[in-house]
């Protein structure tokens, strides 16, 4: 796993030193001296990680830290703080600034490159795609982060007893998030539908290991793979830490880490798994929208086009038939000119919707262009197929569309239509077909509308 390492510190062996072994293990690393050359980096180089110490020769690691966090284009890179001093009131400080991790000198080297391959792999799986920074703006997910107010609901999973009820209440009594105390044997129950967003795993539950064992698997469900996971060491941290990193653990602590610092951790995984949800849903919305056309709701002129390329192929290699249909509404224009476009809209939306009603699940409906779409009925003869289009002129003539403020508007259509790929060896084209539909349809325009005309060739 390669990515770019910024490493910021005062010290110049030190430095060197972090380069030499971030080289060594494959990454490529920037250096800066001081705050103002790590702001300016951050921003030409964008890195996949920021190495700081917390102490600048021109201002503190926690302003920097801040100023990171405040900026559109940086605020998404991790950071992990460290120092030569121990201070858990620093760790604290980093931790509310919004850095990903605080690490107090000397550091441990495994420890230490488990935890950067950690945080790389969680940058790559953000969104659900390997997408670089400068392209969040493309895809709609530059916009700045939400303010968080919903609780966060998290699982401490461990053994039964007092110890664990005792961290519960001093968990709960620091205000930011739910917490539910689960044994091993819970925590694959329905919780009454809600998924925790992050499971505190005792790292020995029901046995040595048998806290990582428990992250692997929930990691690989599906109901749970996007939660956020830390890990609760009772003992040896140095050597738990990077294993359970390279499992899949977001952080790990160890029995001495205080309820203040666990609660800011936890809370911080809480943050980072809701702005993944975000992201997700937000690049899951812009692919669905990317196929549907938004007025109509129907499926666009780009689904639809391979949609047909799809069910012609299927049809051709089982040696059934299929319809395609080109549907437009008669004297469109004159609705749009008499009673404006928000009619034209509603009269569009209605349409698509008795046209909707009246096909199959496995059939295919797209608007393919201002008052035209693309109807396709796949395992569907001649017979068959004109019925169907005789039932579709008849359910938009049927009633007429009624605007909001009452006024009723008659619509009627016209539809071409033709079938094929009865045979693995018809040579007609998706193209040809459509092109055909497309003439019938100008016939069923120029002979009365309200109608259907069927072609079966090009001739």
């Amino acid at each position: 796993m390669i990515g770019k390492i910024l490493i910021v510190d005062d010290v110049s062996t030190n430095r060197i030193v972090f380069k030499v072994k971030l080289t060594a293990a494959g990454y490529h690393t920037v250096m800066a001296g001081d705050g103002a050359a790590c702001m300016r980096l951050a921003l030409s180089e964008r890195p996949d990680i920021i190495l700081m110490d917390l102490f600048l020769p021109d201002r503190s690691g926690i302003e920097v830290l801040q100023a990171l966090k405040a900026h559109p284009q940086t605020r998404r890179i991790p950071v992990v703080m460290f120092s030569s001093e121990a201070d858990a009131n620093l760790g604290l400080a980093c931790l509310r600034g919004g850095a990903e991790d605080f690490m107090a000198r000397p550091i441990d080297e495994q420890t230490l490159l488990a935890r950067l391959r950690g945080l790389l792999r969680a940058r790559e799986q953000f969104v659900g795609i390997d997408a670089p920074q400068q392209d969040y703006k493309v895809i709609g997910l530059s916009e700045p982060a939400q303010h968080f107010e919903v609780p966060g609901q998290i699982a401490l999973v461990m053994p039964r007893g007092e110890r664990a009820l005792h961290l519960r209440r001093e968990l709960a009594a620091l205000g930011h998030d739910r917490f539910l105390l689960l044994a091993a044997d819970d925590v694959h129950a329905d919780h009454g539908g809600q998924v925790p967003d992050v499971y505190l795993i005792h790292a020995d539950l029901g046995g040595p290991g048998g806290g990582l064992r428990m992250m692997s698997e929930l990691l690989s469900r599906s109901s749970t793979r996007h939660a956020a996971f830390c890990i609760l060491n009772p003992e040896h941290p140095q050597i738990l830490a990077a294993t359970a990193f390279d499992l899949g653990a977001h952080d790990v602590v160890d029995a001495s880490t205080q309820p203040a610092e666990l609660s800011l951790r936890l809370h911080g995984l809480v943050l980072r798994k809701r702005e993944g949800d975000r992201m997700r849903a937000s690049v899951q919305d812009g692919l669905r929208m990317a196929v549907i056309d938004p007025l109509t709701g129907l499926h666009n002129r780009r689904y639809g086009t391979a949609q047909l390329n799809a069910i012609a192929e299927a049809a051709r290699a089982e040696g059934h038939e299929f319809a395609v249909m080109v549907v437009d509404i008669d004297r469109f224009k004159s609705v749009n000119d008499r009673f404006g476009h928000a009619a034209g809209d509603a009269v569009l939306i209605e349409v698509a919707a008795r046209l909707s009603a009246q096909l199959r699940a496995s059939d295919l409906l797209a608007r393919v262009g201002g008052e035209e779409f693309l109807i396709a009925l796949p395992l569907t003869v001649l017979s068959e197929a004109q019925t169907v289009a005789e039932r579709l002129c008849r359910a938009i003539e049927g009633e007429p569309v009624i605007l909001g403020d009452g006024t009723r508007v008659p619509i009627t259509i016209s539809i071409g239509m033709t079938t094929g790929g009865a045979a693995p060896s018809d040579p007609t084209s998706v193209a040809d077909l459509v092109a055909q539909a497309d003439r019938a349809l100008m016939y069923s325009k120029t002979h009365g509308r309200n109608q259907v005309t069927i072609v079966r060739d090009a001739a």
